[in-house]
C-alpha cells in the first residue's frame, strides 16, 4: 500500500464543514471508501455531476461533513474540467476539502472487472483492458492533485475500510448499537443480530401496583432487578456484548441490534433494554432503544 499526503491549499480559518472528493480509476474501491465515510456520519453523493459541484458547495447551510464521489462516469467528465474544479475549491476560504484518490494496478484492476463480469465504463462494446488503460491516462493528472493517495492493488474490503477509517476518524469509527424490547405474543423483531429471553424474570405484570406501570419505571425496575437470577444473567449478557462490539466493528458492521423479549413486552424486556443501554452508554458506546409493544414510543 503506498500512500501520499500533501497539505491542503486553503487559506483563512476553516469554517464550513469539512469535503471529501473520492475519485480514482473504476474497480480501485471507490465506493467502499465512500460507505466508510457514509457510516462515519458524512453525507454522501455518488456520481454527482461536475457543474452541480460548485453550487452544492455554494450553497452551504449543511452541518455535517460531505463526502462526493467524482469520476469518468459523470456526464460531463474531463480532466481539465475536474482539475480545474480541485483547484476552484482548495483556494476557497474557510473549506477544507480533500481529495482521496483510491489507485490500483492496471492488471488488478482488469482483474476485479473480470471476475464481476462487467463492461468497463470508457470501453462498454471494447476490452476491458482498454477502459482500463483509457482511465487510468485521464486520471492521472486528478492523482497528481489529490492529497491522499491509497493503493488498494494489495488490500481487502476489510483492510481499505480500516484505512479510511484511521485517515478520517483517527479515534476509531464509532459502531451504532440499538437495542429493542418485544413481546414474544408478536413474534420476534425483524432483522434484530441477537435476541434474549428473559421471561424467567420474575414478572411485575403479577403485582397490580406495577401492573399499569413498565420497565422505564424505577418501581418496575427495582422489582425486576430483586430476583436473584437477574444480576448473573445482566453481567453476563453485559460482558458478551462488550466483548462482542469490537469484532463486529473490525468485521465492517455499522450496527448492531440487541432484543429482549418477554410475555407481554412492558416490563421485564424494557428494563433489561434501559438498564443495558445505560451500561453500554457508560463505556461510550452509541446506543438507541426502541420499545416495540409501548405506545408512541420511537428511536431515541
Amino acid at each position: 500500500m503506498t500512500l501520499k499526503q500533501s497539505p491542503n491549499s486553503e487559506t483563512g480559518a476553516v469554517t464550513e464543514p469539512p469535503l471529501v472528493l473520492v475519485t480514482g480509476p473504476s474497480g480501485a474501491g471507490r465506493t467502499t471508501a465512500i460507505n466508510v465515510l457514509e457510516d462515519l456520519d458524512f453525507e454522501a453523493i455518488d456520481n454527482l455531476p461536475l457543474r452541480l459541484v460548485p453550487a452544492l458547495v455554494a450553497a452551504g447551510g449543511a452541518d455535517r461533513a460531505l463526502v462526493l464521489g467524482l469520476d469518468p462516469r459523470n456526464r460531463d467528465f474531463s480532466t481539465e474540467a475536474m482539475v480545474d474544479m480541485i483547484d476552484m475549491l482548495k483556494a476557497r476560504r474557510g473549506l477544507k476539502t480533500t481529495v482521496l484518490y483510491l489507485d490500483a494496478d492496471a492488471e488488478i484492476l482488469l482483474r476485479r472487472f473480470s471476475e464481476t463480469r462487467r463492461r468497463h465504463p470508457l470501453s462498454p462494446a471494447e476490452s476491458p483492458e482498454l477502459g482500463v488503460s483509457r482511465e487510468l491516462d485521464l486520471m492521472q493528472p486528478v492523482k497528481e492533485r489529490s492529497d491522499v493517495v491509497i493503493d488498494t492493488s494489495d488490500l481487502n474490503v476489510h483492510q481499505l475500510r480500516a484505512e479510511v477509517e484511521r485517515l478520517f476518524a483517527p479515534s476509531g469509527r464509532r459502531l451504532a448499537v440499538s437495542l429493542h424490547s418485544f413481546s414474544y405474543k408478536r413474534g420476534i423483531p425483524r432483522n434484530v443480530d441477537m435476541v434474549f429471553d428473559c421471561r424467567f424474570l420474575s414478572n411485575p405484570y403479577w403485582e397490580p401496583a406495577l401492573r399499569v406501570h413498565d420497565g422505564r419505571d424505577q418501581e418496575v425496575q427495582e422489582y425486576v432487578m430483586s430476583d436473584a437470577r437477574f444480576q448473573g444473567f445482566f453481567d453476563r449478557v453485559l460482558d458478551l456484548t462488550l466483548s462482542l462490539l469490537p469484532a463486529y466493528r473490525e468485521e465492517g458492521k455499522s450496527h448492531f441490534s440487541i432484543a429482549f423479549g418477554c410475555t407481554g413486552g412492558q416490563h421485564r424486556s424494557v428494563t433489561l433494554a434501559e438498564t443495558l443501554a445505560k451500561a453500554l452508554a457508560r463505556e461510550g458506546q452509541q446506543v438507541s432503544i426502541r420499545h416495540r409493544e409501548l405506545p408512541g414510543q420511537q428511536l431515541k
